[in-house]
């Protein structure tokens, strides 16, 4: 009984999703620009939307929802191994990344995507509406999962605030790196710019790709000078960035892509759950070359 009881119309599904967080004025880059190969799998409305929503309609009713950063193959091949079928996989992002192969995101090879249509296993996809500061926001999540006190969300991206301002108890940008690392599970970076002491210090976290200028000149503008984010490796699309974080004394601390916003997908879990429908994580691997 307990497994009839599971099963959810995906559509209904989708208009929820919808409604809690496509929210006005949120948009997203053209995502199928970026994947020709897999037009044919692509839900119409995604193609026209920017990419926001159901990437593919692959099944009508899902009993189990799994979640995601990634469209990886380590994720791909977890559902495709295990016989998952009449799920719906819920992803952050509807790619994969790899910043020193593929120069960051590419799309999930086609055989996988086809697999998943013979299993009726959909792919829905919140990239920038799930940036967006709330409850299980990736600006949110971390700053949470770091012991952030979020005094106000920031960042206006493409409709979305993707980043949050904060305080810690950490008196020291090597304490606070010292505790991003526990936190995530493996090493971050800690690019000293700045003051060691960072005792009384607002903090801004922003998430993956948020070593950005936009970023760094809303914090400026609030002598803000700790920068908590995602990816922040050196290299010519970020080295104007780190030059002018370096003349203006910003710390900078990274996590990499991955590990600084699965915790958004973690938390869709409860989510989902509230909704009826038995949910999981999907591990992933964080990739240390963004750092």
């Amino acid at each position: 009984m307990g497994r009839v009881e599971s099963i959810v119309k995906l559509h209904e599904i989708c208009n929820r999703l919808k409604r809690d967080f496509i929210l006005d004025g949120i948009t997203d880059v053209n995502w199928a620009a970026r994947m020709p190969d897999l037009d044919r799998y692509l839900f119409p409305e995604f193609k026209q939307n920017g990419g926001i929503g159901l990437m593919c309609d692959f099944t009508n009713e899902i009993e189990k929802v799994y979640t995601t950063v990634f469209l990886s193959k380590k994720v791909l091949s977890r559902l495709i191994d295990g016989n998952v079928s009449n799920a719906m996989l819920f992803s952050h992002h509807p790619t994969n990344w790899d910043l020193k192969t593929h120069n960051g995101n590419y799309a999930a090879d086609e055989k996988y995507i086809a697999k998943l249509k013979e299993r009726n296993i959909s792919i829905y996809v919140l990239h920038h509406p799930l940036d967006n500061f709330g409850k299980y926001s990736t600006c949110g999540t971390l700053a949470n999962k770091l012991e952030i006190s979020i005094e106000k969300s920031a960042f206006l991206y493409c409709g979305a605030l993707c980043g949050v301002i904060g305080t810690t108890d950490c008196k020291t940008a090597t304490e606070l790196s010292d505790r991003y690392s526990k936190a995530v599970g493996h090493k971050t970076s800690l690019y000293s710019y700045g003051n060691e002491n960072i005792q009384g210090e607002k903090i801004a976290v922003c998430p993956g790709g948020g070593n950005a200028m936009f970023v760094i000149d809303e914090m400026m503008s609030h002598n803000i000078k700790i920068l908590i984010t995602g990816v922040t490796i050196v290299n010519d699309y970020s080295r104007e960035t780190h030059e002018y974080e370096k003349a203006n004394h910003i710390n900078v601390l990274g996590g990499t892509h991955y590990s600084t916003e699965k915790y958004a997908p973690i938390q869709m879990c409860n989510y989902f759950n509230k909704l009826g429908l038995p949910s999981e994580f999907i591990e992933d691997e964080p990739d240390l070359f963004d750092l």
